[in-house]
This record gives C-alpha cells, sequence and structure tokens, in this order.
C-alpha cells in the first residue's frame, strides 16, 4: 500500500506553470480530491498534508528544496514514520512519454531525472513506485534542459491536466495497495473527444 505521495517539482510562482512542476501538478489534484491542504514545514523542508482515509495514515509530500535536492525531504519524513521505500510513490514528469499519457511503474533506474536521482542516492535504492507523467521530448537532447523548464502549449497542458485527473482518480487503488487495477486505471487512455457532426453540402442548416 502507498503511505507517501511525492509529487516533485521547483518551487517558486515562475516554476508553477513548467513541464518540470508536472509532479506538484498531481499531487494539488491529489489534495484537492482528498480535501485537505498543503502547509510549509521546515522541517521536511517541504510543502506537506497528512491526512487519515480508514484508519491508514497519508502523507502527500512536495519537496521545496529544488528538483535536485528532493530525495532530502523524501528520507526524512520516511525515515521518521517509518514508511519503508515500496511504500512510496513519486509523481514525476517523464520526458518518454507524450502528454496525456502517465503511466505506473515499480523500481528501476533514474533515467536521468534528477529528482528521482537524489531520492535514489538518498533512501539508497530505486525500490519505490513511480507515476510518470507525459510532458514528451523536444526532440533534440540538447533542448532537453529548456523544454522541461519552459510551459507546455495550450494542448499540451490540456493533455497533462486532464491525465493528471484521470490518474488521481486511481488513488484508493494505490492507497490499498491493489497495484494491478492501479496501473489498469492508470493507463487506461482517455476516450476520444467526439467530433461535430458532418454536414452534407447543400444540408440546410438548423436556427437559420
Amino acid at each position: 500500500m502507498i503511505k507517501l505521495f511525492v509529487g516533485l517539482g521547483n518551487p517558486g510562482s515562475e516554476y508553477e506553470s513548467t513541464r518540470h512542476n508536472a509532479g506538484f501538478w498531481w499531487i494539488d489534484a491529489l489534495a484537492r480530491e482528498l480535501k485537505v491542504s498543503l502547509s510549509a514545514d521546515k522541517a521536511y523542508q517541504a510543502r506537506m498534508a497528512r491526512t487519515s482515509v480508514q484508519g491508514q495514515t497519508v502523507w502527500l509530500l512536495e519537496p521545496q528544496t529544488f528538483m535536485n535536492l528532493s530525495g532530502k525531504s523524501v528520507a526524512a519524513l520516511s525515515r521518521f514514520f517509518k514508511i519503508r521505500p515500496e511504500e512510496i510513490l513519486v509523481a514525476h514528469d517523464e520526458l518518454d512519454l507524450p502528454p496525456g499519457q502517465v503511466k505506473l511503474k515499480f523500481g528501476g533506474g533514474h533515467a536521468g531525472q534528477n529528482g528521482l536521482r537524489d531520492i535514489h542516492a538518498q533512501l539508497g535504492t530505486g525500490d519505490y513506485w513511480r507515476l510518470r507523467i507525459g510532458i514528451g521530448h523536444p526532440g533534440v537532447k540538447s533542448e532537453v534542459s529548456n523544454w522541461v523548464l519552459g510551459k507546455p502549449m495550450a494542448d499540451q497542458r490540456s493533455a497533462m491536466e486532464e491525465a493528471v485527473a484521470r490518474s488521481v482518480k486511481a488513488w484508493p487503488l494505490l492507497r490499498a495497495g491493489d497495484m494491478e487495477k492501479a496501473m489498469q486505471a492508470v493507463h487506461t487512455a482517455a476516450p476520444p473527444r467526439p467530433k461535430p457532426p458532418r454536414k452534407e453540402p447543400g444540408a440546410p442548416t438548423e436556427g437559420l
């Protein structure tokens, strides 16, 4: 079961709408779903919330240390409350997925994602859950830094927001530890938007 939900991003209003803050977007959406408010906690260098769901304590965490030092906050809280790595889920931006896709996975490498890199180092393991939120790839490696720290275009932002909203609905399964069903729920693509009906040439237009 997941006891600690972590979102990765950078603090400050200038970063709020950037692709790199997709993990924060997810935690913010989860906080709304759980009807809790995140507040600053200096001890863990984070914005966090603590609530109880069916007798189980659940933590929401947004490290405020900047992306590269995210692990300090995660490790401090998890060690104090004796939360095992496999009970942690980290939501983060993912270059290898297009906007609109979200994937749930357990373990593996950090793939160069600096927040994950530091969490690996601070926890001493990569055996925790990740929620990979697609942001797309600029197509050129040299442009990755500008891409992740840039704001997505309107259609990309919309697709990402829809994916976040859809995947947050899986939180009861994640909390309960039903990870197979959670994967099915998270990986299910959003239904295509209906297209307006085509009119035949010369067909009368209603209301005119």
